[in-house]
Parts: structure tokens; C-alpha cells; sequence
């Protein structure tokens, strides 16, 4: 026991000393986690043997990483992804592979070694590019959208890869690794599908997926309800941390990809009203676990191998790099990632992945791969995975001031103020809102993450905060849980919804006020649980349509008289068109939505056609009434 505590000490205490020196210098946490592998491993030996076997553990946080992953996106935003997800993400590995088969096959190797080679190292490493793009806010960049559109689908790739590679298996190696092969099937992993034939093992792999997505999508929901009533916080965790670790054992055992399951379940879980809770559980976790895996990898580097092999070793990753950047930055190019965002797709995809020792470890089992290359491959995945985040640190400080783009993010102010009112957005929406409150003396508290508009309305005298009011910690220090109101009135619409949902969820009695886009904006943001919802151009086309009667002919207070009844008369119907869209599948509209529609305009020319059994509005008693006879006049002129 006194061993274990030992160890753990040494890998934390080089964590938080690495760690906060490699941010301070900018080389971000992934080189410094890296780096403290090294440290304690090959340079001061402090850790050994035991490193191998803790990788496999640490692996679990890439599991937890695309868990979280798959909770950002729901099917229609894959859907919408899928010309990068399946062009560019296809191409980048059939091109890459074959660009190694290419290169292998005049030295005399086999085509299925070099074939095996070639998808091993056409994948990168989701891990490290995925928190580098989120850490330096790089993420929702076209580039940092395109680099995961393509790490999305190499790890979906990876399935028919571990179908594919037992079938390469080159006889030869069959009987000098057979002792081997024996003694690592003895303790890799307990498998339910080894010796099925292939029809009853494609049916088991297709029950294990539709068990992740239906019982996520059925099953999960009244478990996280049942356990959130007991209103304990560890019991929510343990119950988020049986379901990752649930969906990874069952993917395990039918031989599939922990992190896919993961993924899949994720994706499921995206609309859940449970699906913040489930971030904030899992976060601490996932960090902790992914962090120990980087430093298992510096610490795994066999520099013995290396400097034996140190020429092979730097010219096979320098070749590696090399050949996946071009692949990447043409595609890039191709499907329409421009400027700096072409190199930063690129950059980020250079290196191989994490998937690679995975990969590497079955190929050697399955008599692909002889032990000695599965080691020299091993050194060039995990150095190639080194030298990524110097690829950043390259594209920050010389790519992007090259494209005007090398100023230094700003961090979000501090807010010193609370309000009655949040208003998240200070465009020309929100503008108008916050003016309104203000000049009648309401406490308004507003964020935008538009630096420069801030700073332009604060030469205007109008007060405003940069930051993104998404960020649970911003809305905290904002005043969110005193808050009466929330306006919103952001230009995104997915981050608009997603925010509704956190509110509703997380502050139920917080009253949200928000700004639609259009008409599925609209049913979405009620459906995630907006209190009042305005189409931002709804009220100003009423405005227009009225000036257009009045310059027909019609006299002013019938055209105010025909706005409110145009009003009316769709209030009247708005809710069973909601609950039509609602009920449709994926929110599309369906023919009884169509047929409602047509339902209401009828109503609303009927309704103009005939007067109306209330007195005039607040807004018509200024208007003068027409004369006489002015109604059945427009009747006959019509």
C-alpha cells in the first residue's frame, strides 16, 4: 500500500509543479504534463514498469473526454457536419494511409504491414488537440471545427480498423509470437465475442450500440431523476461515473471502442435536462485522468530505444508530420478552410494518436506487426504527440500575426456589480433593451464576448462586461442566483438555447426573456423553457406592414386595428403549432403542422374581413377614427 501512495505523490507533486510552469511560459498544460513524464520517468527514473500498466488506466480519460465531447452535439448538428465529417475525415485517412503505403512498399515491406502502418498513424490524438483547442479558445474556429470533424471520424474509424487488421495477419509471425500473443491475452482484456462466426458477432455489435442509444435515451433519464431527488451530490457523481464506466466495459466486452460507446451516449444524453450536471460531475474526473495519461506517455518513452535508433526514429516522425500536414492543409483547402484556419486545421492533425498504441498493441496480438516495430512505431507516435504542442506554440506566435490574427486573447472582466437584470449580448437587440431599462432606472448587468463592441460602447457611457455569458463561473460572479430577469439576445443560436436550458435547469425561478430568430428558433427556445420569446423582426414587419396599408388607402387606425387582430389571431394557434412542431419527428413540419398553418391563415383573413367584438386597443385611442363610412368604402373599392 505504502508503494501506491508513493507513486501517486510522484505523479501529482510533477503535475502541479510541471503543470503551472508550462502555462506560465505558454507552452500550455499538455507540454507540461508531457515534460513531467520525462522528468520522473527517463530522466530521474523515479517511476518504471509500472507505467504501462497505468496508461491503460489513464485511458479511461480520453473515454470521459469524448463522453463530454458527444454532450456539446446533437444528431441535426452531426447531420450538419457531415460533408467535413465524412469527406474530410475520410479522405485525410485513405490519403494518409495510402501516402505510407507508398512510401514503405519500395524498401521491401509488406503491403499489409504497410497498410497496418499507415492507419495506425493516420489518426491523431484527440486528447491533446481537443484540450489544447478548448484552452486556447480555439475550438469554435472554422480551423478548430474542421481538425474535429476529423478527429470525430478517425474515432469512428477505429472500429473497422480492429475488424480490418486480423485479417492482415502475416503468417510468419504467427509462430514467433505465439508465447507472447498467449501471455498478453492472459491479462489484456476478458472479451464475450472472441471465436464467434462473423454473422452472430456483427448482430452482437449492433445490440451493444442500440443498448447505448436506447437505453440512454429511455433508461437514463428516470435513473438521473430518481437519484437527484435523493439530493445528494456524490450519489449524482457515482451514478454519472456507473454510466461512462458501464457503456466502456460493454463496448470492451463485444470488442469495440470504449470511447465510442462513450461518445454515442454522449450525443444521446445532449438534449437531456440533466446534461450540465453531468459535465460539471464528470469534468473533475476526466481532467485529472487525461493529465495522467500525458504524463505515462512523456514518462513511457524507452530512451534506451531511442538513442539507439534516434536517426530512424526522428526521420520516420519527421516524415510522419510532414506528409499528414500536406494531406490535411490541401483538403483544407479543398473544402473551403481558409486563411489561418487552414493552418491550424493542419497543424492540429499532424501528429499521430493515442488511439495508436491501441492500435499498435492489437496488431502485434493479431500477428501484424513484429515486436521490434510495434516499439519503434510506439517511440514515433508518442514523439510525434510530443512535438504537437509546439506545433500550436508555432502557429500562435508565427503563423497567426502573419494573417493580423496574433493579438493576445483578452480574459473576461471582473464584474464588480450585480443587477436586477443579466442581459447576455449587447448588439443592436440587446442595445435597445438595455437603453430602455436603464433610462428608467433598472440595475442592469451586461455581457457580451465582443471585445471590441464593449469597448466601444464604453466610450458611449454605456457599461458592459467581456465575457462569455455561457460560463457557468461568469454568470456566478455576475449575480445570476439574485437576478430577477434574464434578457438574451446573443447572435448564436445553438449557444441561445443551450444557456435557456442551463438557466431553467439550474435556476428555475430566474424569469428568461429571449430574443428568437425565427420561427423553429422560436419553438426550440420554448421548448427549452423560455418564458417569453420575441422574433426580433416580428414587431418591426407588423410596423412596416401597417405603413404599407396606410399608404394604400386605409386610414391609420384601421391599419393599428388590423395589426392587433393580425396578432391575435395568430396567439390563438401558436400553441398548437408548437405542440404539432414538438411531436414531429426532429422538430420538422410534419403535414399536420402544414395543415395547421394553413388553418391559422385562413383565420386570419376571416378575421380582417370582420370587426371585432373588443373596444380599441391602448395604442388605437390616439389615432382619430375615420369618417363615416370609410369601412364599407375600402369593402367595395376591394
Amino acid at each position: 500500500m505504502t508503494a501506491y501512495f508513493i507513486q501517486a505523490f510522484i505523479y501529482l507533486c510533477a503535475a502541479v509543479i510541471a503543470v503551472p510552469l508550462a502555462r506560465r511560459l505558454g507552452l500550455g498544460s499538455v507540454l507540461g504534463y508531457l515534460i513531467a513524464g520525462v522528468i520522473i520517468g527517463p530522466v530521474v527514473g523515479l517511476v518504471g514498469e509500472e507505467t504501462a500498466t497505468l496508461q491503460h488506466f489513464a485511458e479511461f480519460g480520453v473515454v470521459m473526454m469524448l463522453f463530454l465531447v458527444g454532450l456539446e452535439l446533437d444528431p441535426r448538428m452531426l447531420w450538419s457536419m457531415r460533408q467535413r465529417l465524412l469527406g474530410l475525415g475520410g479522405l485525410q485517412i485513405a490519403l494518409t494511409a495510402a501516402a505510407i503505403m507508398a512510401i514503405g512498399l519500395p524498401f521491401g515491406f509488406d503491403w499489409r504491414l504497410t497498410l497496418t502502418t499507415g492507419l495506425i498513424l493516420a489518426l491523431s490524438s484527440t486528447a491533446i488537440v481537443l484540450q489544447t483547442l478548448n484552452e486556447k479558445g480555439l475550438a469554435r474556429t472554422d480551423g478548430g471545427r474542421g481538425a474535429f470533424s476529423v478527429l470525430l471520424f478517425q474515432d469512428i474509424a477505429v472500429i473497422p480498423m480492429l475488424a480490418l487488421i486480423p485479417l492482415l495477419e502475416l503468417p510468419e509471425l504467427a509462430r514467433a509470437t505465439e508465447r507472447v500473443v498467449a501471455a498478453a491475452e492472459s491479462h489484456t482484456q476478458f472479451n464475450l465475442v472472441s471465436g464467434l462466426p462473423n454473422w452472430l458477432y456483427a448482430i452482437v455489435v449492433l445490440g451493444a450500440v442500440a443498448a447505448v442509444v436506447l437505453g440512454g435515451y429511455f433508461l437514463s433519464r428516470p435513473l438521473f431523476r430518481f437519484v437527484a431527488q435523493s439530493g445528494l451530490r456524490e450519489v449524482f457523481t457515482a451514478a454519472a461515473l456507473m454510466l461512462v464506466i458501464g457503456i466502456a466495459a460493454l463496448m470492451s466486452l463485444v470488442g469495440l471502442s470504449p470511447a465510442l460507446g462513450t461518445f454515442l451516449a454522449g450525443v444521446v444524453l445532449a438534449n437531456s435536462e440533466f446534461r450540465h450536471e453531468l459535465e460539471s460531475n464528470i469534468e473533475p474526473f476526466k481532467g485529472l485522468l487525461l493529465g495522467l495519461f500525458f504524463i505515462t506517455v512523456g514518462a513511457g518513452i524507452d530512451f534506451g530505444v531511442l538513442t539507439q535508433n534516434w536517426m530512424l526514429v526522428g526521420t520516420i516522425a519527421l516524415a510522419v508530420i510532414l506528409v499528414k500536414a500536406a494531406i490535411v492543409y490541401l483538403l483544407a483547402g479543398i473544402f473551403g478552410i481558409r486563411a489561418s484556419d487552414r493552418w491550424l486545421t493542419t497543424l492540429a492533425l499532424a501528429q499521430a494518436g493515442e488511439f495508436g498504441f491501441v492500435l499498435l498493441s492489437f496488431s502485434f496480438q493479431n500477428n501484424v506487426i513484429s515486436a521490434p516495430v510495434a516499439e519503434l512505431l510506439s517511440l514515433v507516435v508518442a514523439i510525434t504527440m510530443f512535438l504537437t504542442p509546439a506545433l500550436f506554440i508555432f502557429f500562435d506566435r508565427v503563423l497567426l500575426p502573419r494573417y493580423g490574427a496574433g493579438a493576445p486573447q483578452r480574459d473576461p472582466d471582473l464584474i464588480e456589480e450585480h443587477g436586477r437584470v443579466l442581459i447576455a449580448g449587447i448588439g443592436r437587440f440587446g442595445q435597445i433593451v438595455n437603453r430602455l431599462l436603464v433610462a428608467n432606472g433598472v440595475q442592469t448587468v451586461v455581457l457580451d464576448h465582443d471585445a471590441r463592441l464593449v469597448d466601444n460602447l464604453r466610450q458611449l457611457e454605456i457599461k458592459s462586461y467581456f465575457g462569455d455569458a455561457s460560463r457557468p463561473d461568469l454568470l456566478e460572479s455576475a449575480g445570476v442566483d439574485e437576478a430577477q430577469l434574464f434578457v438574451i439576445a446573443i447572435d448564436d443560436r445553438e449557444r441561445a438555447i443551450e444557456l435557456v436550458r442551463y438557466l431553467k435547469q439550474k435556476y428555475p425561478a430566474l424569469e428568461l426573456l429571449v430574443r428568437a430568430f425565427d420561427q423553429v428558433h422560436y419553438y426550440q427556445l420554448k421548448q427549452a423553457g423560455a418564458d417569453y420569446i420575441i422574433k426580433e423582426t416580428y414587431l418591426a414587419a407588423l410596423e412596416l406592414g401597417g405603413e404599407a396599408l396606410s399608404r394604400l388607402g386605409y386610414h391609420p387606425f384601421r391599419a393599428e386595428q388590423l395589426k392587433r387582430t393580425f396578432i391575435e389571431t395568430e396567439n390563438e394557434t401558436v400553441e398548437d403549432m408548437y405542440q404539432s412542431w414538438v411531436s414531429s419527428a426532429e422538430g420538422r413540419m410534419n403535414p399536420g403542422f402544414r395543415e395547421l398553418f394553413m388553418q391559422q391563415e385562413a383565420a386570419i383573413r376571416a378575421a380582417m374581413q370582420g370587426g371585432r367584438s373588443d373596444g380599441p386597443s391602448n395604442s388605437e385611442r390616439g389615432w382619430t377614427p375615420p369618417p363615416r363610412g370609410y369601412a364599407e368604402k375600402i369593402v367595395d373599392e376591394d
